[in-house]
């Protein structure tokens, strides 16, 4: 090849005697044979297009040459995400409570979290980053077992990880499952840690006292032994009420509830021992090991058949029957699984909502289940004749109707195992809801649904304000109360309906009950985030709008 270009008139290049040049070195644009290489240009670096010709000067506020994803001299830095006007400041005050506190660190990102300056402490070399973890999902293990909300529960978690100098972790809960990953820095592997949610109990009694432990967390500096020392401790805390207690209380709950749709004495003595024998039933269910489904299906069956009975001895004892039935379904109704679910959804976890929604969904099936079939027994079998509109002639009685509002919301509290300081709290709040509730529906006129979502606004307004006031969970001071609000008779009509094959009416009693359900819940959730919202508190001004989940697109 050399001697090829030699003849051809070319100058052999010095470089091709030490290396032969490769078939793909060559060039389109190599000049035939007989065809000189054209000579070197002067400048190794071809000049670009855009250059400012020879002989014109530069202009003097040209700018140095630099790369096109940089950001613009004299613009502010922006990361890409962020607002127009930046991210606003944070305020970390003690004297806010620890829920507002982590609810705002929790929603922002982990980039744009501010960590406060906290005192070097010499004696400690590092951090015991599992032992943290773990305590951290043991806490929020208990409250997300006791009915606490999805959003609640990362605050707490994550209270506890900030306040023992883990900045960077995230908390993520799930409706059976809690997870915690904390990375050091940027270069350092990610330590994960999860726990599942094995067993679900009722006791507000432990729920407030895993608050007070958060508040100390992040308050008052424990250290770690002293906070699993307390975790300790209320773990091994007893129930503050008897078995009898809860049996008892369920059948006064049952009472009141027949007594707030027209029952006289009769019928809350038939309502309380139906609800009594059927919540021993399902203990007796829950000792066996049998699902909670069945556990409700046992317990609407003792109700349903006292108020078959009752139905049929019409000539003997002149009663409401229906009444009875009513109130045996209000104290069945999971009204706690269902106000959690929903706020789930409104606070942006949809999956633990929809678990929550389908919790009580089969929940409400098994006491179709069991009230169906005394139901279908009674009027197919034995001839009862039970009358849909019976319940609807109720009298009015404002004054005994108080009194059964607050005895139910009081029974409601017991159930709940709340502890005795929060119990007059929330009877007192339920016979408020009940009458917002009387002075809108029954005196003004007002559609139910409307009515129901005012009154649960107020229900959780107040139980917010309540629950700032102590540090603790506004849940005993707001589930308790809205069990007068409870649809337990339009349950109870859609039942009997559909015993009696009256599918279209059934169909819309069972619509009306699931609408003053939604409105329940989305009542409560409104008044407890204008309660956020509107309360003057050291910080949280600053702090609502760096809470926004979304930005507008």
């Amino acid at each position: 090849m050399v001697a090829d270009r030699q003849r051809g008139g070319g100058q052999p290049d010095p470089g091709e005697d030490r290396k032969p040049q490769s078939d793909e070195a060559h060039s389109a644009f190599t000049p035939p044979l007989g065809v000189p290489l054209p000579a070197p240009p002067e400048d190794e670096h071809p000049t670009s297009e855009f250059a400012v010709p020879e002989g014109v000067a530069e202009p003097e506020d040209r700018r140095p040459e630099g790369s096109a994803f940089s950001r613009p001299a004299g613009a502010m830095a922006y990361p890409e995400i962020t607002p127009p006007f930046g991210t606003p400041l944070v305020s970390l005050t003690k004297d806010a409570p620890w829920q507002d506190r982590m609810r705002t660190m929790v929603r922002m990102p982990v980039g744009e979290r501010p960590v406060p300056e906290r005192p070097a402490k010499e004696e400690e070399a590092g951090l015991p980053v599992p032992r943290v973890l773990d305590l951290t999902l043991r806490i929020g293990e208990l409250l997300l077992a006791g009915g606490e909300g999805a959003e609640d529960v990362e605050a707490a978690m994550y209270g506890v990880a900030h306040a023992y100098g883990l900045h960077r972790c995230e908390p993520n809960v799930t409706f059976t499952l809690l997870s915690v990953s904390y990375q050091p820095s940027l270069v350092d592997d990610p330590v994960t840690a999860s726990r599942t949610v094995r067993r679900r109990g009722t006791d507000y009694t432990r729920l407030s006292a895993v608050f007070r432990l958060v508040h100390d967390i992040t308050s008052q500096g424990l250290t770690l032994e002293e906070a699993y020392r307390g975790l300790a401790e209320i773990r091994r805390n007893r129930h503050p009420y008897p078995g009898w207690g809860l049996t008892l209380a369920a059948g006064l709950l049952a009472g009141a509830a027949s007594m707030l749709v027209g029952g006289g004495v009769v019928v809350f003595l038939a309502a309380a021992a139906g609800a009594m024998l059927g919540d021993r039933l399902a203990w007796l269910a829950s000792g066996r090991g049998l699902p909670e489904f069945y556990q409700f299906v046992v317990a609407a069956m003792p109700p349903a058949a006292m108020g078959v009975a009752l139905s049929t001895a019409q000539d003997v004892v002149h009663v409401q029957a229906s009444a009875v039935i009513t109130g045996g379904l209000f104290a069945l109704i999971p009204g706690r699984a269902l106000v959690a679910g929903v706020q789930d959804g409104l606070t942006g976890f949809y999956i633990t909502a929809s678990a929550r929604l389908l919790e009580v969904m089969y929940l409400i099936v098994g006491i179709v289940c069991g009230v169906m079939m005394v139901l279908y027994g009674g009027v197919r079998i034995g001839g009862t004749t039970l009358d849909p509109e019976a319940v609807l002639q109720r009298q009015e009685r404002p004054a005994l109707q108080i009194v059964a509002a607050m005895l139910l919301a009081f029974s409601f509290a017991v159930l709940l195992q709340q502890e005795r300081s929060t119990v007059l709290y929330a009877t007192l709040n339920g016979g408020v809801a009940w009458v917002v509730y009387g002075a809108l529906a029954d005196t003004g006129g007002l559609d139910p649904v409307p009515a129901t979502a005012i009154a649960a606004g107020l229900v959780g307004l107040f139980g917010q304000l309540l629950s700032r006031y102590q540090y603790t969970s506004a849940l005993p001071y707001v589930t308790a109360a809205i069990g007068p609000l409870l649809p337990g008779s339009a349950v109870y009509f859609a039942l009997l309906n559909f015993a009696q094959n009256e599918l279209d009416t059934g169909m819309a009693s069972l619509t009306k009950a699931a609408a003053l359900a939604l409105a329940i819940a989305i009542g409560v959730n409104l008044g407890s985030e204008m309660a956020r919202m509107f309360l003057v508190v050291p910080g949280a001004a600053a702090s609502r709008r760096a809470a926004k989940r979304t930005r507008g697109f």
